[in-house]
């Protein structure tokens, strides 16, 4: 692949997913491994509180974060090997923010709430993608973005 095709292929990949709307569900939810149930829900429920975030279902080694059933959700588990969790190397979750002031409002949150920055908010491709991040409890990383 040339470097113009490969550009070309990014701007059409980057409008394809600009203009999704909601269809057809295809995650129903995400699970990250813990360390700490209870300090992880607490984490997620309030990072997320503005959002309408609770404990949909809980049952003992993993809980489901989200607004109801139904709606996609994040998943926190103790893993089932009983072995330690481990944050995926190259693995992230992304959560969709309104606009730039939110996406800074959920990292400053997160700090707030324990999480070490991964990368401050900002512009990553011009008038494309703005995204702040971070490292949650069990250093898992996530981000918050907008594209635009």
């Amino acid at each position: 692949m040339t470097a113009g095709s490969a550009a070309c292929a990014n701007s059409t990949a980057f409008t394809a997913i600009r203009n999704f709307k909601k269809g057809p569900d295809m995650i129903g939810y995400t699970t990250i491994g813990v360390n700490h149930m209870e300090r992880a829900k607490t984490f997620y429920t309030d990072l997320f509180a503005d959002k309408g975030a609770k404990v949909v279902v809980d049952m003992g080694r993993i809980a489901f974060i989200g607004t109801q059933r139904g709606e996609p959700m994040l998943a926190v588990c103790e893993p089932f090997d009983k072995e330690a969790p481990n944050a995926g190397n190259g693995g992230m979750i992304a959560f969709v923010a309104s606009d730039k002031a939110e996406a800074e409002t959920l990292y400053h949150k997160a700090i707030s709430l324990g999480a070490t920055c991964d990368g401050e908010p900002g512009q990553r491709i011009p008038d494309r993608f703005y995204g702040a991040y971070v490292r949650d409890l069990d250093g898992n990383k996530i981000c918050f973005f907008v594209f635009g």
